[in-house]
């Protein structure tokens, strides 16, 4: 491609004004145009190109008028035509400059080419990409430059350039409120919807999730439903969306249209799980959140019969985590584990599948260690300020760094202001900040070597799962953020003494490695000014107070039932309900369960969430007892409550997810609270509140603890962590 428009007669000079222009001697060039046009004057061409030559010497003014200089005083048409060829001599030099990068010369280019023809659709759509990438972009220019009302009109557009430019605008500044305008203007123009949800589909998951941006991204999906309203790709992410920014009616409306759209058992398998998402947190919702999920299990066990191998990588990771309300629902280790265990091995035989070549690749490393250290990874997308990232902190903080190199994987990475997210990058030998591709991530951690990688996540997200299903380190082991996922794939799941039964080995097909004492420790937790008082919230002050702060996920009826009897039975007690769900339809579970069990609504409080972490800690000291989520336990909320030293009544059962609090409880040395039964929950929250001799027992026992126990003691913690993976992998070594 040239950059010059020479007449014929000058063919054996092009070459030579042609190296001028590369080399950047641009002086040299304008003096041959300039005796080009005393020699042909009536040869536009050179007009154009000597006011090109002067341009890119800075010589703005001189270019111009060169370029009027050469339209003369021509008739209109003559005009018109030639005006086109001064814009082509001007398009190819600046799409040469941005093959080069020299981004900078070629939207100065293309700035006059705006000036020369303003309407240039195209032309404006350069502009706003190498705004971009010369970090110039504002937004305004979207109407500023009349580009939303051109695309609105006749204009031709090149549709590639203009999904390539929406593309660059949703990666760089999503949430400028001109760019639902723009998304919305470029809609008549899509003729292939499939290539426009391609981009806006991961654009609108990263504003969800990286950006905590929602409300947004539905409202982008929503746009897109115009082309195709019965896509149910896009149905299953706006529901999502809706249900991630608490509009949880609207999100169980989409759906259950998505559920009705559903032709394949799979697609309903999808569908129905994201209905009974939005009305577990619709406590209200509860009998039908049950019938809903009993159709679940139904069609997931029909899809089991089924075996297939042939699913598709989206497909697959929709339904890695389809069983994940089970233990909220049910203590049935065996139950659960069981179909949880179906369902990821399943999953893994697809991904072994669909992506054979990754995996028979990772299968064959041959690591050769040259150094004693070993290398820890840790994958999730929780390491923020997130429960997980809080409580994980003491393990990476007291690190052996001459033992262990750390590596931190993040899922992605939030592109907010989040201090705790900032504070693991600076404490990881090497930091990868991923999106929500698992093959990208799963190949960094292949790449890096590492020996062990611990999975944070478990089926919270699909992601990690697929990673975890790559098998990319060659010991995988799942801690922390939940169950274990039963993904063949990974070796270990660590525990402790309590959180699961002796007999638990035979529901899980990772090996349980139990820790000597606790399967989580911490230093302790940042605390703030309280923000509660009872006198503004019309509690006497000696009054007992009773305290549940949960998301609506665990708040199982039967528990709530119970919470209800203890109130009733302690004169002038009264409860205090907290945690993310839908405010009203807590409200009305709330009181209508207190009017059925004879306890005056009066005697409820619902409290609304706490804007930092440290202030919701410091309120937890309103209450006098905590009463414990069953099924599903509390976990950093039970170790908020033992590190404020408040009492503590826990259901204790069967599954991980029920013996949370109870490993806690036994790792601070106190057993006043912990109920093996319905009734000894009731006794314990009754006996709590009735004798304050015991509760300020309690509370001397747990505020002792902090010197003593093992729950706070994150150093020691750590050292067993790391004796289990030097173990761990010397088995590796030795079965290899």
């Amino acid at each position: 491609m040239t950059s010059v428009q020479l007449h014929p007669i000058l063919t054996s000079s092009e070459q030579k004004v042609q190296q001028y222009l590369i080399k950047g001697y641009y002086s040299q060039a304008a003096s041959f145009y300039e005796q080009a046009i005393e020699v042909e004057p009536e040869v536009k061409s050179h007009y154009w190109n000597l006011g090109l030559m002067l341009l890119l010497q800075g010589q703005e003014t001189e270019a111009q008028m060169t370029w009027l200089l050469g339209m003369g005083e021509g008739e209109a048409e003559q005009v018109d035509l030639w005006t086109v060829e001064l814009i082509q001599v001007l398009q190819i030099e600046a799409e040469r400059r941005e093959t080069l990068a020299e981004n900078t010369v070629a939207w100065a280019i293309r700035q006059h080419i705006r000036e020369i023809t303003p309407s240039d659709v195209n032309n404006l759509l350069y502009l706003m990409k190498l705004a971009i990438k010369l970090e110039k972009f504002t937004g305004d220019e979207l109407t500023s430059l009349g580009l939303i009302e051109l695309l609105h009109s006749e204009e031709t557009v090149d549709i590639q350039l203009l999904l390539q430019t929406l593309e660059n605008i949703l990666n760089y500044d999503p949430l400028h409120p001109k760019v639902l305008e723009f998304v919305e203007a470029c809609l008549p123009r899509i003729q292939q919807p499939q290539s426009f949800i391609n981009i806006l589909l991961p654009a609108t998951v990263k504003i969800a999730h990286s950006i905590m941006q929602p409300k947004v991204a539905a409202l982008l999906l929503e746009l897109y439903l115009r082309l195709e309203p019965e896509n149910l790709e896009v149905l299953r992410h706006l529901a999502a969306f809706f249900l991630q920014a608490r509009d949880y009616s609207k999100g169980i409306e989409i759906a259950k249209l998505c559920y009705s759209l559903a032709n394949r058992l799979i697609d309903k398998i999808f569908a129905i799980h994201l209905l009974h998402r939005g009305l577990m947190d619709v406590p209200a919702y509860w009998e039908e959140a049950c019938e809903v999920f009993q159709q679940q299990e139904n069609l997931v066990f029909l899809l089991l019969a089924e075996k297939p191998i042939d699913l598709q990588s989206h497909q697959v990771l929709y339904l890695f985590n389809s069983k994940y309300f089970a233990p909220y629902l049910r203590d049935d280790i065996q139950k659960n584990r069981e179909i949880q265990n179906q369902v990821a091995q399943l999953c893994h035989r697809n991904v072994q599948h669909y992506a054979s070549e990754k995996v028979h690749r990772y299968q064959q490393r041959t690591f050769l260690k040259g150094t004693d250290k070993l290398k820890i990874g840790y994958l999730s997308h929780c390491l923020s300020k997130h429960s997980v990232g809080w409580l994980a902190r003491w393990l990476i903080q007291h690190h052996n760094r001459e033992q262990f190199d750390i590596n931190g994987y993040f899922i992605n990475y939030k592109q907010v202001n989040d201090s705790l997210q900032e504070w693991y990058t600076q404490q990881f030998n090497q930091t990868y900040k991923g999106g929500i591709y698992s093959e990208d991530i799963a190949e960094k951690i292949y790449q890096d070597k590492i020996d062990i990688l611990i999975d944070l996540d478990s089926i919270t997200l699909d992601v990690t799962c697929e990673i975890m299903a790559f098998k990319p380190a060659p010991v995988q082991v799942t801690w922390l953020g939940w169950d274990a996922s039963g993904i063949p794939g990974i070796d270990y799941f660590i525990a402790d003494p309590y959180v699961l039964p002796e007999s638990a080995q035979k529901y899980y097909t990772e090996k349980i490695w139990r820790l000597p004492q606790t399967y989580i420790a911490v230093d302790g937790f940042e605390v703030d000014v309280p923000t509660l008082r009872r006198d503004s919230l019309n509690i006497p002050n000696d009054a007992v107070v009773y305290l549940s702060a949960q998301r609506g996920y665990k708040r199982h009826p039967d528990t709530a039932r119970l919470q209800m009897k203890i109130i009733k039975e302690v004169p002038n007690s009264y409860f205090l309900i907290k945690g993310l769900a839908d405010s009203e339809g807590v409200q009305n579970f709330f009181k209508q369960l207190a009017e059925e069990e004879g306890v005056e609504c009066s005697r409820l409080r619902f409290l609304p969430l706490d804007p930092f972490a440290a202030t919701h800690r410091a309120n937890l000291g309103i209450a006098d007892v905590v009463l414990d989520t069953f099924p599903y336990n509390g976990a950093t909320t039970t170790l908020e409550t033992l590190w404020m030293g408040i009492p503590l009544v826990t259901r204790v059962g069967q599954q991980f997810a029920a013996r949370n609090s109870y490993t806690m409880m036994m790792n601070v040395g106190v057993t006043e609270g912990i109920a093996w039964t319905d009734e000894e929950y009731i006794e314990w929250g009754v006996r709590l509140g009735k004798d304050e001799a015991l509760r300020q027992q309690v509370a001397l026992k747990l505020k002792a603890s902090r010197q003593t126990a093992p729950l706070w003691n994150g150093k020691q913690f750590t050292r067993e962590m790391e004796k289990a993976y030097k173990e761990m992998w010397q088995r590796y070594i030795e079965g290899k």
